[in-house]
């Protein structure tokens, strides 16, 4: 633990009394008194912090808890699978996010009380890359329903919207104006942090649920939208926004001050093999990072020809030559960014590692013109010393007069937001450059039209892919003619206790008016309530106290220096192993669901509560409570880890 100097650490303690506390609370009355109820013990589901934080929407308690043995898979499938399976409900591009998700789950992972995150994406990326191994498939789709559904672009948001309607049975035709599917993950993504062979890997299985693609085909030109609404049942629109925003200074119109969206496709599709000498980035987000990293690769060829320049081979005029490879050199890479470092939007991870590779990061400063030469180029960015706030929505920034300076540049890339192109799509414009839809993206005054992704808010491919899961529920809903429902406050995947009821092969029967003592009832669902879909649960409902102090299982990660970076193109993650993946999964508190400690059943001291009946009993269903027995001591509650217990019923 890191402190400054004079600074006092206190360390982690789950102590009721403090020292120098001097006043006993007595629990005497409300324990022993039995000859009246006070609150019984009651278990309830609710959603974990991860799951919530999460924009695909992934049950990652539910995988972590199969990972780690508590919940176990059906006979004759082995937990990796049926872990990836439970994953894969919601998102089905573990071995993608695994790699390049920032893990927002992490960050609201409710163990960074004790010492610090589940690794959960590293888990992730461990089953996807056993899934790409044993090359596992999704099941087949059920019988056709007749019903036909365009998605307009292969990207995330359109990937997991036609997964998801495959799923479902629909007949899915996804159009696209590039070479390939993939969207930002192949073309906006640097291919050393999504290997090509792992994307492809997974965008194949979903192609072998047998959607049909139109590649390099555009919606808006190649083919109208009339066209499409008449061939076609209902329609996404998940085009993405791969158009970058240029920069919002004088002078930014030099052919030498390029896009990042611009810069990362010429990258991507082969045609940009080298940079200039100096190069600045504009942003200060996960795709500027990407930018400063790819260019720290390329370096520049001493003694360039006027074909060698950057911004012709950027524009696709021309491909560089791969003999000019050979004689490469470093490149001067210096990012900026209007908020200081510890307040820029990248992943800390990779602003870390571009700083290992002698990217200069510089925050706190606004880009306030280009210093061009006679021909015109780029030779420098102005830049200004800068206080930047979010005031709403609306980012605020105050240049301070007199601290301008000059950053010399021969390439400068502005990575400072994306647009959609809305070419031949210009109804769905909103005139924010977005489209505007309802709570199951639907858009507006147009039934049967949905959308998901960048085009709705340029963010995260995890958020991407939660819209397209989302949507393509919307979109099924719309086909059967069904009234489209109010989506979930907490909208995300949830264990379901009846679903592995039947799996296990329990006998239960459904409750369907409140009923008192339940302790001896065969209802499958006993003494419980399932709050996920509007509930949260916080780390101080929690008994923290039961974990001990766990290091986190780390990703090992290839540290590149300023030298080894140039050239390098290799991938700088790896995967975990077996042994510690199941390692990792284990530090999951499991928030919000029971995950069988029998804490509860050692410390009532009335014993009232016990394991529910082996042949009775399944994940979820592990302890009962006895009402005759019980006084409402709550014990019960408070040792329990994970908040499953809760006490109500006798109020």
């Amino acid at each position: 633990m890191s402190q400054t100097p004079g600074q006092t650490v206190e360390k982690l303690t789950f102590r009721r009394y403090k020292d120098g506390d001097a006043k006993w609370d007595s629990w005497r009355e409300q324990i022993f008194q039995a000859s009246w109820t006070h609150k019984c013990p009651t278990y309830i589901q609710s959603t974990p912090p991860c799951q919530g934080s999460c924009p695909s929407g992934e049950d990652i308690r539910g995988y972590l808890n199969i990972v780690r043995g508590i919940e176990k898979p059906p006979a004759g499938m082995k937990w990796q699978e049926y872990a990836w399976r439970r994953l894969t409900e919601a998102n089905p591009f573990p071995s993608v996010m695994g790699r390049v998700c920032p893990a927002p789950c992490e960050t609201g992972c409710n163990r960074n009380e004790v010492e610090d995150h589940v690794g959960i994406n590293s888990v992730e990326h461990f089953l996807g890359e056993y899934a790409i191994a044993n090359k596992l498939a999704f099941p087949a789709p059920p019988a056709a329903t007749g019903k036909k559904v365009a998605v307009i672009g292969g990207g995330p948001a359109g990937l997991s919207c036609a997964y998801q309607l495959a799923k479902k049975g629909h007949a899915v035709t996804v159009f696209d104006e590039h070479e390939h599917l993939g969207g930002m993950m192949r073309y906006g993504i640097p291919g050393f942090r999504t290997p090509r062979e792992v994307l492809d890997a997974e965008i194949q299985r979903i192609l072998d649920l047998g959607v049909t693609t139109h590649m390099r085909c555009r919606i808006g030109t190649d083919v109208t939208l009339d066209v499409l609404r008449k061939e076609y049942d209902a329609v996404f629109l998940g085009m993405g926004a791969q158009s970058g925003r240029p920069l919002p200074a004088p002078g930014g119109d030099a052919p030498n001050v390029v896009t990042a969206m611009a810069f990362l496709k010429a990258f991507n599709d082969g045609r940009l093999r080298h940079v200039g000498k100096r190069v600045v980035v504009i942003g200060g987000g996960d795709t500027s990072i990407d930018v400063a990293t790819v260019a720290r690769r390329l370096g520049h060829i001493g003694h360039a020809k006027p074909t060698d320049l950057p911004e012709f081979a950027i524009a696709g005029h021309i491909a560089h030559d791969v003999a000019e490879v050979s004689v490469k050199q470093g490149a001067e890479v210096v990012l900026t960014s209007v908020f200081g470092v510890d307040r820029m939007q990248a992943n800390k991870h990779e602003i870390e590692q571009a700083q290992a590779e002698g990217i200069a990061i510089r925050g706190g400063l606004a880009p306030v013109g280009v210093i061009k030469d006679a021909q015109g180029r780029a030779i420098a960015l102005k830049v200004a010393r800068c206080e930047a706030k979010f005031v709403g929505p609306k980012l605020e920034i105050k240049v301070i007069e007199g601290t301008e300076e000059d950053i010399p540049a021969d390439l400068i890339v502005s990575a400072v937001g994306q647009a959609v192109d809305f070419t031949g799509l210009e109804e769905f414009d909103n005139g924010k450059g977005t489209v505007s839809a309802d709570r199951n993206y639907q858009v507006a005054g147009k039934p049967g039209t949905f959308a998901g992704g960048d085009v709705l808010r340029p963010h995260l491919l995890t958020t991407a892919i939660g819209h397209g899961a989302i949507a393509a529920e919307g979109i099924d809903r719309f086909l059967r003619d069904e009234d489209q429902e109010k989506r979930p406050k907490v909208d995300v995947h949830q264990f379901d206790l009846m679903r592995k009821m039947i799996e296990s092969g329990r006998a239960f029967t459904e409750v369907h008016e409140p009923i008192h003592g339940t302790d001896k009832s065969t209802a499958g669902i006993h003494n419980f309530d399932n709050r996920s879909d509007r509930y949260v649960i916080p780390h101080e409902e929690l008994f923290l106290g039961h974990f001990p102090f766990t290091p986190r299982n780390k990703r090992a990660i290839t540290t590149l220096t300023r030298e080894s970076a140039l050239g390098n193109f290799e991938e700088r993650l790896a995967a975990l192993g077996e042994a510690e993946a199941v390692a990792e999964a284990k530090r999951c508190m499991s928030c919000g669901l029971c995950f069988e400690c029998d804490n509860c059943v050692v410390y009532c001291p009335q014993t009232a509560v016990a394991r529910v009946p082996k042949k009775e009993a399944t994940t979820g269903r592990y302890v009962y409570t006895d009402y005759d027995k019980c006084i409402g001591c709550h014990i019960c509650k408070d040792v329990c880890p994970t908040g499953y217990i809760q006490m109500g019923l006798g109020e």
